[in-house]
Parts: structure tokens; sequence; C-alpha cells
């Protein structure tokens, strides 16, 4: 499979920038689409970890102006995906194991929540959007397209976390979703077409159970996209008071 290009000829829409609820990251807005194109290719590695990142060059590459770069560098800074510095200027943020364990287990305690949240409170056009995300699934697995994969796999849990009602969760669970992302792309590797198939199933159960208002069963199948059986989450610690 080739490497993921900056030089991609499509847009793909991410529409993860305003899951956090705030009002001046609206998805029209030009700071908005260079947010989710910079995110994109910092998941993917065409902005490699601990690469220097240049204003004007992602201005010119972008086709966008300084101003709206800055606003999107200034995001990632905060989400952790890339470091500012005052005299040193902007790098991509390492690739840390530590971080991710602990993002991971973040997001096990939260995301399952989010579900069982959003089983109680999405509309029916919500509960249909995150089933539609993976529309085109089939025609991704089949040539392995990690770019059109990664933006369905972020679009989908961006909707989940906004169908929650909770906005405070979903500030927080956006974040650990796209630095976890960054790692899971290398799972695509040794990924064989039918696992990829199986994935997007998964993801399209959560969308079912959420849509029929099943709280605990939605709580569980997000679990098992995370690699937990629901079990382990209900065993009795030994030894405990």
């Amino acid at each position: 499979m080739a490497s993921p290009s900056l030089n991609a000829a499509r847009t793909l829409v991410l529409d993860v920038a305003n899951s956090s609820g705030l009002e001046d990251w609206s998805p029209d807005l030009q700071k908005t689409k260079v947010y989710e194109r910079i995110l994109l290719d910092l998941i993917l590695g065409a902005l490699p970890a601990g690469s220097r990142l240049d204003e004007q060059s992602l201005a010119a590459h972008y086709d966008t102006g300084l101003a709206g770069v800055r606003d999107a560098l200034g995001r990632l800074a905060l989400e952790g995906l890339v470091i500012r510095r005052a005299r040193s200027g902007t790098t991509v943020a390492p690739l840390d194991l530590v971080e991710l364990r602990q993002g991971d287990e973040a997001r096990v305690l939260i995301e399952p929540h989010c579900a069982s949240l959003a089983a109680k409170h999405a509309s029916k056009a919500e509960a249909q959007a995150m089933y539609e995300v993976f529309a085109e699934g089939e025609a991704a697995a089949r040539t392995c397209d990690l770019p059109a994969l990664v933006a369905m796999d972020l679009r989908f849990h961006a909707l989940v976390a906004r169908a929650s009602g909770n906005l405070a969760l979903a500030r927080i669970l956006i974040p650990l979703q796209h630095k976890a992302a960054r790692f899971w792309v290398f799972s695509f590797n040794g990924a064989t077409e039918q696992e990829l198939l199986d994935e997007i199933e998964e993801h399209r159960l959560v969308a079912r159970v959420i849509a029929g208002g099943d709280a605990e069963a939605s709580r569980n199948a997000m679990l098992r996209i995370l690699n937990v059986q629901p079990e382990a989450q209900t065993r009795p610690h030994v030894g405990a008071a």
C-alpha cells in the first residue's frame, strides 16, 4: 500500500472540529477546514512525528491564509498533537506509548458511557448519521483506502460523542480519539479486507443499538470496539474491600 500523501486528490470531510460544541469552530469556517486537513495528515503520518511545521509552507500547501493555519495549529497544540515553542516554532508531537496507554484507559471509562448516553438522547437523524458514515466502507476496505477509513472512523466517534448530549465529556474524548488514531493506522499494515469489513460492521452495530435506545447494549458494543470485553469491566477485583 502506498504511503499517505499530502497531495491527496480529494478532500475528506471529518466533521469533528465542532464536536466540542464551540460555536467559533463551525464546519463552514476556513480555519475548521484547515484544522481537519492538518489533523488527517498528522494521523496518517504525512506530517511525521518530530517534523517542524512552517506556517508559510502550510498556508501555501492548504491554499489558505496564515490566520487559518495559526488558529488550526493553536487548536492542535491544545489537543497535544503539535508542540509550539516561542523561539523554536511548531513541531509534530512525538508518538508516546505511555501517553497512548493512559489515553486508552481514559477512553475505556468515557466512550462506552457516551455511547450509553447517546442511546438515551440521540435523535433518529443522529443515529442514522452514525450508520451512514460507513456507506462507502466496503469500497474503502477492498482498496485499503487508509485516508477514507480513518476519516470514517474519526467522524463516527465524533458523532457518538456529540450525540451523548454531554459536551464536557465530548471535549475530553475527541482529542483522546485523535491521539489514538495516530497509532491505530499502523494496524492497517497487516489487516486483511475481511478484518477491515469486520471492524466496519462492529461500528455499524454500535449505531444500530444506539438507534434502538438500549443503553447497556450500546455501552457493551462500544467496549468491544475498544477491544475490551464487557465482563472485564464488571468482574469484581480479588481482595477488594
